[in-house]
């Protein structure tokens, strides 16, 4: 199917109207089975939501070839009135986009960018150029991509429908929920009638409003501040630099925080922090938001309101990811304040992590077991987010006293030294979290790989996730120089008997010892491997590492029992 973007006006209540913004794509609703037959039929799994998160697990499982269904309570992508929502996706995202088959639109139609600046006043007190940090050069994909969310949801919707084996239901809300022995149980009204379905696997990707919560009495950790900011997305005449511009204090708002982001289609995402007291009715009224923009460009700018409207920050985040026969995951797992894109993001790399493990337990590869290593891994994830965002929020709106006071002396010092720029937090650039207390990973393991590229045998080009898709799944062995003749058996026999594919990885000039080689001429592939010399690494499906090592040996065994939950 090919969807289409056509600009329009919204008329609900939560903004104004005057702008031009975009109708949102629209798909048809689908009398499921269970309602023709009346009986209730069980599926491996149901995930419940079609945003970011819920769609990316819905096309991982495709990809995978894993039977699902996917529900949602709308008939569209994003949020009816709401034009952007998330627009900044990371590398990490980027790279599981690419694995989706997606990317390429992404990159097509968002806007690139690596350098941010941030200012005082009228004083520049901090800098960045992502493309110069080694954690971000490497990739086939850049540092971040601007783009409006409802773009990629339309995206993954499409490569849903093209992939198949993914049941997707539009207008089907969750009325009801029971867990049983095994399996759960879900009632689902839909416009044509009520009906129940049974999932192995429930996957909430709900949103932060969540009925689940309730029916699987989750508890949760949550912090409510008092910060109020204003969005407005505005088509400029003239543009602004094509870079990531943030004012601590900006004389145009009252010296108060303001951010300032170019998305697809010529559209700026602003946004404006706001007194604490602020009313969201007035702050987003058309006449206040036109004032703040000639404050900050000049009463002859030539602009064109896209959409604008008001929101506050809060902090949450669940105990447990798992209970029982449900998996929480996006904003249902956690909420963060969106300083660094790690809102989002996080939500498409909780979906890439849970999806191959899934696929590996229903497809009796690996045991029930490790399913439990989606807590461990995107729980430390979750916190970690919650932990450097709410740094964040308490630098941007410090209470009175010692916070207000490191943060003008902050301020202060970044202005005259190159020391005391790092101190400037206008949020710290979301990147793959690393999986320190994993059930699954060895001490060596837990890192992200990036989707570094190297040669083919035929000396064509290749990246990471030619490697990830040629493994289908299975995990990747990746062993670097040269091997002995036992190396080379036991590896043989370990791709027969376990679930890996095995791949040497040579230099320039080596001679190949395994059938199935590629060659390093620049070291990337090692680099991004974390190794160095003659050494091997265990990659997941999701581009982590499991473990590193340097001989094959028994060592290799248990690090891919343990990846694949086999033993703790």
């Amino acid at each position: 199917m090919n969807t289409t973007y056509r600009e329009t006006a919204y008329t609900n209540g939560y903004e104004f109207t005057q702008g031009s913004g975009y109708e949102l794509p629209e798909y048809p609703f689908v009398a499921p089975p269970e309602l023709k037959s009346g009986k209730a039929q069980r599926h491996p799994v149901v995930i419940v939501g079609a945003g970011i998160t819920g769609l990316t697990m819905a096309c991982c499982l495709a990809k995978l070839g894993i039977a699902a269904v996917l529900l949602d309570e709308d008939n569209t992508v994003g949020v009816k009135g709401a034009a952007s929502r998330g627009i900044c996706y990371t590398q990490k995202s980027l790279e599981i986009f690419q694995r989706l088959g997606v990317y390429e639109r992404i990159a097509a139609k968002g806007i690139q960018w690596s350098v941010g600046r941030t200012f005082a006043g009228k004083d520049e007190v901090y800098s960045f150029d992502l493309r110069e940090q080694s954690n971000f050069g490497l990739s086939a994909q850049p540092p971040f991509i601007n783009i409006q969310q409802f773009y990629i949801e339309g995206y993954l919707v499409e490569r849903i429908y093209g992939l198949g084996h993914v049941d997707m239901r539009w207008k089907s809300r969750v009325t009801g929920f029971k867990q049983h022995n095994g399996y759960a149980s879900l009632t689902v009204e839909t416009p044509a009638g009520s009906y129940q379905l049974e999932a192995v696997h429930v996957i909430d990707a709900s949103g932060s409003h969540t009925p689940f919560h309730g029916w699987c009495g989750a508890t949760m950790t949550s912090r409510r501040g008092d910060d109020r900011w204003c969005i407005a997305d505005v088509r400029f005449k003239n543009h602004p630099p094509k870079e990531r511009h943030t004012w601590i204090e900006a004389p145009f708002n009252g010296n108060r925080a303001v951010w300032q982001h170019l998305m697809a289609d010529d559209v700026w995402r602003i946004d404006y922090q706001m007194e604490p007291n602020a009313d969201p009715e007035v702050v987003s009224r058309e006449d206040v938001v036109r004032e703040r923009l000639r404050q900050q460009f000049g009463p002859d700018v030539d602009y064109e309101i896209v959409w604008v409207g008001p929101y506050a920050y809060r902090s949450q985040c669940l105990d447990r990811l798992r209970i029982g026969s449900v998996f929480f995951m996006g904003d249902t797992a956690k909420i963060v304040s969106p300083f660094g894109a790690r809102g989002g993001n996080t939500g498409v790399a909780d979906a890439d992590n849970l999806a191959w493990k899934l696929a590996a337990v229903l497809k009796g590869r690996a045991p029930a077991s490790l399913l439990d290593s989606y807590h461990d891994e995107r729980h430390e994830a979750a916190t970690q987010n919650v932990q450097v965002t709410n740094r964040t929020a308490r630098f941007l709106r410090p209470a009175d006293g010692m916070e207000r006071t490191f943060r003008s002396a902050a301020i202060s010092l970044a202005r005259q030294y190159p020391f005391a720029r790092s101190l400037i937090n206008t949020g710290r650039m979301a990147m793959a979290n690393s999986y320190t207390h994993s059930r699954i990973c060895d001490r060596t393991g837990g890192l992200s790989v990036q989707n570094v590229g190297f040669r083919w045998a035929d000396n064509s080009r290749g990246t990471v996730n030619d490697l990830l898709e040629w493994a289908d799944g299975d995990l990747l062995v990746l062993v670097f120089g040269d091997m002995s003749a036992a190396a080379s058996q036991r590896l043989r026999q370990l791709a027969s008997q376990a679930p890996v594919r095995c791949v040497q990885v040579m230099g320039t000039d080596s001679h190949a010892q395994a059938r199935e080689h590629v060659r390093d001429p620049q070291g990337h592939l090692q680099g991004a491997c974390h190794v160095f010399g003659h050494a091997w690494a265990l990659v997941r499906p999701d581009g982590y590492l499991a473990a590193t090592g340097e001989s094959v040996d028994a060592d290799l065994i248990q690090a891919i029992e343990q990846a694949i939950g086999l033993k703790s």
